[in-house]
């Protein structure tokens, strides 16, 4: 069982266990062991690792350590800087490079850090990789053997940005754009260099906010999860449509041009209806996870998409994607991958793909978006002191049991333990959002009761 990493890599406070420099460095030296073993590269050819970061003060801490680690266990390194996460995962097969690495935790607030890993085809290691470079870490890792000409060099690319700026567009062939005006918020995170390019050299007007990070403003009240800023500048430039990042711009979540917010649920399908319309969704299936709402089952349903359910995380998507050949999947947060494109959830990407629909339509995110209704949502998140298993918690079994009768059909719950936090999250649907919310906490103040802060 993992131990430091979670759903999506190693997360926390900076200079806090796990996000510390040591414990950066041994990681870096516990990866150069695992990788060079699993590659069998031979003793004259060293592990080539591209890293990138978002923006982050504490992300020059990560950068440094990492890399010392590595170069004493004689890994070249490759350092692009601020970039997004979907960026790296492209980078690290453009480079020809065996690993890659970004220093970013998301969408979290300013103050954490988060270090995760892409294989060299740009995939988010499996967790028996992960536990593999615990295990290493648990032990002494002795370097006295990598001298002279073996240790790594550490090496500056500039023209990174540029590699994956020509990758985004090409995505959609070079579009044109033209003669539409969008609102982008970069929440002064990783895409804040690379994003506005991206839809202004495809011809679209474009008006940028939070894109002069100073190291801590980012996620702060701005981008992916606060759109509410962004509707409001969609309304006042009379935009046709507002595009929300987050940290490491890896999700996506728009706002259409009544400066509604429109998620990753409507946005996945809105997408796999015009995929099977232009006979591009393989197999009719779309991957989601247990997250997404009850709404866009029944409207898959209805026009004969299948739909299969993973646990909570892009990379268990993309596993069953991988896996199966599926050619759609995402997260109700904004996470979407169109395997044909990349390989990992791409936020700016998955801009293009809805822009380009747009055009081919000749219709407004508003219309687009009613191909699904939303059934009312609650999420609570309830901090733990521990994470016994939910079904070992009798009261809060019957709470949830209780819920489950009275929704029957028309609803569901879904209690489950956060990957990246100390948390236990309650989401409730409803057939409206008072009962939904009333459902919601009254299971979240059992949980608070039996297990709480």
């Amino acid at each position: 069982m993992r131990r430091l990493f979670g759903t999506d890599g190693i997360r926390g406070k900076a200079n806090q266990y796990p996000m510390t420099a040591d414990l950066a460095l041994k990681l870096g030296q516990a990866a150069a062991v695992v990788f060079r073993k699993r590659l069998e590269k031979p003793d004259n050819e060293k592990v080539r690792v591209v890293i990138g970061k978002d923006t982050r003060l504490s992300g020059y801490v990560f950068e440094y350590a990492l890399t010392s680690g590595l170069c004493s266990a004689g890994v070249d390194v490759f350092l692009v800087g601020p970039m997004p996460t979907p960026a790296i995962a492209h980078l690290t097969n453009g480079f020809a490079c065996d690993v890659g690495i970004v220093i970013s935790a998301s969408h979290n607030p300013p103050g954490d850090n988060g270090i995760k890993f892409f294989d060299k085809d740009g995939f988010k290691l499996p967790d028996a990789l992960e536990e593999e470079i615990e295990d290493v870490m648990d032990q002494p890792i002795d370097t006295s053997s990598v001298n002279g000409t073996r240790v790594g060099r550490a090496i500056r690319i500039d023209d990174a940005a540029g590699r994956y700026i020509e990758f985004t567009k090409n995505s959609i062939k070079n579009m044109s754009l033209a003669g539409l005006k969008l609102v982008l918020d970069c929440a002064n995170g990783a895409a804040y260099k690379v994003a506005p390019p991206i839809f202004r050299e495809l011809g679209a007007e474009v008006i940028v906010l939070n894109n002069y990070p100073n190291g801590l403003n980012i996620n702060d009240n701005c981008g992916a999860l606060f759109p509410e800023t962004l509707g409001k500048a969609v309304l006042e430039h009379k935009a046709h449509l507002g595009i929300a990042l987050d940290g490491d711009a890896d999700r996506l979540i728009v706002v259409d041009e009544k400066g509604d917010v429109v998620n990753g649920d409507h946005i996945m399908a809105m997408c796999a209806l015009d995929m099977k319309r232009r006979g591009k969704l393989d197999k009719d299936t779309v991957v989601v996870t247990v997250m997404t709402n009850i709404g866009f089952f029944k409207a898959m349903a209805k026009h004969g998409i299948n739909v299969v359910t993973t646990q909570v995380g892009d990379r268990y998507v993309v596993e069953e994607m991988r896996n199966n050949n599926y050619m759609l999947g995402g997260e109700q947060s904004g996470h979407m991958i169109f395997f044909s494109r990349t390989t990992t959830g791409d936020g700016t990407l998955s801009a293009l793909q809805v822009l380009a629909l747009m055009k081919t339509s000749g219709k407004p995110m508003s219309e687009l978006a009613k191909v699904m209704t939303s059934y009312p949502q609650t999420l609570v998140g309830v901090k733990v002191k521990d994470k016994p298993p939910i079904d070992s918690l009798p009261t809060v079994q019957e709470k949830i049991s209780s819920a489950e009768t009275i929704l029957g059909s028309e609803g569901r719950v879904l209690v489950r333990y956060s990957g990246t936090s100390n948390k236990c999250r309650v989401m409730v649907e409803a057939k409206t959002q008072l009962q939904a919310d009333t459902i919601a906490e009254n299971i979240s103040a059992e949980i608070q009761r039996v297990i709480g802060e």
